[in-house]
């Protein structure tokens, strides 16, 4: 009945627009669709990163039992040897492996019998965990004894920080994929700033309306929208095919991951020189300054925290690149760090993609706390150039 009086009043009314009540009634869809797509972004993202975290969080303990140790010239030759037999099973081998190693770093355990803590299997560590394990019986119940006899605990992962890639899931860590990480960014850095800032300024600030210069800035709009398996395919050709650098290592990479960056600190920094307003240089010019003291004494000193900004987003994006470092060889098994950008090396993306791919269980929960790792990096970096943009950022 309300309803029916309104519309009668409406229609009497010689203001009134018939189609308002579809208009209405759309914006009101389109506030729910919004809406539903932003509550369905949230879950899933809640979603990916309670999976991430159940999964991770297990990798940073594991398993050590504590027996005794024997040192001698006899283990020297077999380091099985060094625990009693009915352990074996259930003992790293990657940790007894290492025994000769142990002792040339320390003589003084020569000739003696140490009550140590020694890695478990990762089958008896996925097992206490209640994972999936491949354990016979007479194992578990060894385990078990031993467990009831407070010789098993669960101790933090250092190795996971400490060691490099291994075949033996316990043995494997981040440590060489970390330093290659840092090395590769150095080398994408210290290439993909200067010259992505620079060709920024000059298109910005020196290059004049042409034809030339706006085939150039769609071209460099275009390179932001390219796959970055292409980039990938570039630098093998150019940096490894033609000049001769060596495979696999930081150098390349960084130089690859500087080609695809190049495009993002470009369009980033014009955003920051164009936001800086005219007024600056009309007064830089009327004290009678010129075109490159005008650029560098007033604009890009008020520019150059949004610069920073887009540079420091743009290494972001950068360091969780994989398919680029798979076609130059940083994907290769790389047990140890590199020492200097012209080692073989591996990053953290590649690192995790191969542990994805290992059909050892350990692995799942390895790769899972490198992403919560590679995902603290991430959301770090974005952090700093959301502190520095607020920092410095000056508003007109």
């Amino acid at each position: 009945m309300i309803i029916k009086k309104r519309k009668e009043k409406n229609k009497n009314n010689p203001f009134y627009d018939p189609s308002l009540v579809k208009r209405h009634a759309s914006a009101k869809r389109f506030k729910r669709f919004t809406l539903t797509s932003l509550i369905f972004s949230i879950a899933f993202l809640a979603f990916f990163l309670f999976d991430i975290t159940t999964k991770g969080i297990p990798a940073f303990k594991i398993t050590y039992i504590q027996m005794e140790v024997t040192y001698n010239e006899q283990v020297m030759n077999d380091s099985r040897k060094a625990i009693p037999d009915e352990y074996r099973k259930i003992v790293s081998r990657a940790w007894l492996r290492d025994i000769p190693n142990r002792v040339r770093a320390n003589p003084e355990l020569m000739n003696t019998t140490k009550l140590e803590w020694v890695l478990a299997d990762d089958q008896v560590d996925q097992y206490l965990k209640g994972h999936y394990y491949k354990l016979k019986r007479k194992d578990r119940h060894l385990v078990d004894e031993l467990k009831e006899k407070n010789k098993i605990e669960q101790k933090f992962n250092t190795i996971f920080f400490e060691n490099g890639d291994s075949k033996i899931p316990e043995y494997a860590g981040l440590n060489s994929a970390v330093v290659g990480s840092v090395l590769t960014l150095i080398v994408t850095m210290l290439v993909a700033f200067p010259i992505g800032a620079m060709t920024a300024i000059y298109l910005e600030e020196f290059a004049d309306d042409n034809k030339f210069t706006r085939f150039v800035e769609v071209n460099i709009n275009n390179l932001a929208a390219i796959p970055s398996i292409l980039f990938g395919l570039l630098g093998l050709s150019i940096f490894i095919n033609l000049f001769g650098l060596p495979r696999s290592s930081p150098v390349v990479g960084g130089l690859t991951l500087a080609l695809m960056t190049l495009p993002i600190i470009i369009v980033s920094s014009r955003a920051a020189l164009r936001a800086v307003p005219d007024s600056i240089r009309q007064a830089a010019y009327g004290l009678g300054l010129n075109k490159i003291q005008v650029t560098k004494d007033h604009v890009l000193p008020l520019a150059f925290p949004g610069v920073l900004t887009g540079s420091i987003i743009g290494l972001a994006q950068a360091m969780g690149e994989t398919a680029p470092l798979i076609i130059i060889g940083m994907i290769a098994f790389i047990p140890d760090s590199p020492d200097s950008i012209l080692h073989a090396a591996t990053v953290m993306p590649a690192q995790l993609f191969t542990w994805a791919g290992m059909p050892e269980r350990m692995y799942i929960e390895k790769t899972a706390a490198g992403i919560m790792v590679l995902l603290t990096v991430l959301i770090s970096l974005n952090a700093v150039a959301i502190y520095l943009r607020k920092k410095f950022e000056v508003k007109w």
